[in-house]
């Protein structure tokens, strides 16, 4: 038995030997194929099975550190039945249909007569709480696209900055603004609630104002919402039709989550001296605010 054991290691290693020497001489790499392709590091051939990519959620994608450009992997969420991604050195795009949206967003109408987004920019899905995680979705600097800084893990980076230089990086300034030089047309167009360049959200659809996140707020039409009502607040937020979860915000000087679960801070296009106004909410009270536009807070698009 003990002789039949040696004989049976010997050969699994010899066998392991000439795998090595094989991927070592070889710059093709064969699997069901004796002799791979010349113009391919690695040829796969069957007939009766597929390739099968790593599969994984969106935050689990977006939790990966620092990917590198042509990474391929299976977002499960993404899209109605999900979608076959790669990174571009800057973004996650879809194999099929390039940087088209990653999530089916559905409108609803308030009883104010707008037509909103059913969930916040990047979120997987419509809350179905308050607390709900997979309804928060991304926090935007003001003022900036969606190029990768708006998702919660993405790597910081100091600033000010000169527009174009941002990158994907949340640029961190604890003074005022990412921007070197203030840019108040970037989601606030002069000629009134028109949607920008810079604007995030999807086609035919824009970053609210001031206003009209405020008539959401003071929406008592409904019966959840507004004037006189003991739900001015996060409840309130949650019960209006709007549905809006308490996402919490990054911070402007390091980057951080902070109060993610307790409080909801949503960004409107109106700005405010060197700041930008926000609606704001939590157990207690909901109102209108200006803050720094460094900060990272979320993003409801309402129909153009």
């Amino acid at each position: 038995m003990k002789t039949i054991k040696l004989n049976a290691m010997k050969k699994l290693l010899l066998f392991s030997a000439l795998i090595a020497v094989s991927f070592t001489t070889s710059a093709q790499v064969g699997i069901g194929i004796a002799a791979p392709n010349t113009s391919a590091a690695l040829d796969i051939t069957s007939a009766t099975s597929g390739l099968l990519p790593p599969r994984m959620t969106r935050v689990q994608r977006d939790a990966i550190a620092t990917p590198a450009a042509g990474l391929i992997v299976y977002c499960t969420n993404c899209g109605v039945n999900g979608e076959l991604q790669f990174y571009n050195g800057t973004s996650w795009v879809n194999m099929v249909g390039g940087a088209a949206e990653e999530f089916t967003y559905q409108e609803v109408t308030s009883s104010t007569g707008q037509i909103w987004l059913d969930r916040n920019l990047g979120a997987t899905q419509v809350a179905t709480s308050s607390t709900d995680v997979a309804s928060y979705g991304d926090l935007y600097q003001w003022g900036r696209n969606t190029d990768g800084h708006q998702i919660r893990t993405s790597t910081t980076a100091a600033g000010p900055v000169a527009s174009g230089n941002e990158g994907a990086n949340f640029i961190t300034n604890a003074d005022e603004d990412w921007l070197t030089n203030k840019d108040d047309a970037r989601w606030a167009a002069t000629t009134g609630p028109t949607k920008t360049a810079n604007d995030p959200c999807p086609a035919g659809y824009r970053v609210p104002t001031e206003t009209e996140l405020e008539a959401e707020r003071n929406n008592g039409g409904d019966g959840f919402w507004g004037t006189g009502s003991v739900q001015n607040n996060a409840a309130g937020a949650f019960a209006s039709v709007l549905k809006l979860p308490v996402v919490g915000y990054r911070r402007n000087s390091n980057g951080t989550l902070n109060y993610v679960g307790s409080n909801g801070y949503y960004w409107s296009s109106t700005v405010s001296g060197s700041n930008a106004r926000y609606l704001a909410f939590n157990s207690t009270v909901a109102n209108m605010n200006a803050r720094n536009r460094a900060y990272g807070f979320s993003v409801r698009c309402i129909k153009e």
